[in-house]
């Protein structure tokens, strides 16, 4: 008698929550796999809402690392900074991104950020805004056919991916702070231009200064300490 055809059952970010709430420990007496047909679960992509199921009912499990598109993009970046951070996707509206993106730009060591193609451009627009001086080195559809390295300042982003370019899944890697001179100037001018309220901006402004948070909020409403 031939061997029955696996089951199949689709777990992605749109029925993550539903998927698990209707599973029962009883599925794992046989043997399953949770696999993605790109990147690594758990990392940018749904897993970890499935193996944080798995350990609330004592179901046993363990993982086989994927490739990982972040540790790939550092690997060819060529940068020598031991320790990074990974940030992955940013918010998709430009005020909430740009916002992230002051905040990440303090950050002593290399950032890593996953772009979406449709909104590469935008995000290369807000780094050129935030962080007009700080070196980049893009990397689209890596480990595929179509994979190409890029590296520049935003603007110089701008100008080389272009047109058919820009397809694919992106991954950016900001350098470390504190490459080029003037920087933090630029970032204090363009924090100060962001229509946000004062305690928000004093915040931002604090942690890329070495003044509190209390003296950049009286500076910005003109309140005497």
């Amino acid at each position: 008698m031939a061997p029955r055809d696996p089951a199949f059952i689709s777990l992605h970010s749109h029925n993550e929550a539903a998927v698990i709430e209707g599973l029962e420990p009883a599925l794992f007496d046989k043997e399953v796999v949770y696999m993605s047909d790109a990147g690594m679960p758990g990392i940018s992509d749904p897993g970890a809402a499935l193996a944080a199921w798995c350990r609330r009912n004592k179901v046993a499990y363990t993982v086989l690392p994927g490739p990982t598109a972040f540790a790939t993009a550092y690997a060819a970046s060529g940068f020598s900074e031991p320790h990074f951070l990974f940030y992955g996707f940013l918010p998709p509206k430009e005020k909430a991104r740009e916002e992230v993106l002051a905040r990440l730009a303090n950050e002593p060591y290399p950032v890593i950020l996953y772009e979406a193609p449709h909104r590469l451009i935008k995000l290369l627009e807000s780094l050129e805004k935030i962080l007009p001086e700080r070196r980049i080195f893009a990397a689209k559809e890596l480990s595929k056919k179509h994979e190409r390295y890029f590296e520049g300042k935003p603007e110089e982003l701008m100008k080389t991916i272009t047109g058919s370019l820009i397809k694919g899944e992106w991954v950016l890697v900001l350098d470390a702070k504190g490459q080029q001179e003037g920087e933090i100037d630029d970032r204090i001018e363009e924090i100060l231009k962001m229509e946000l309220p004062p305690k928000k901006k004093a915040k931002m402004l604090a942690k890329i200064t070495d003044e509190t948070a209390g003296i950049w909020y009286d500076r910005l409403t003109g309140r005497k300490g």
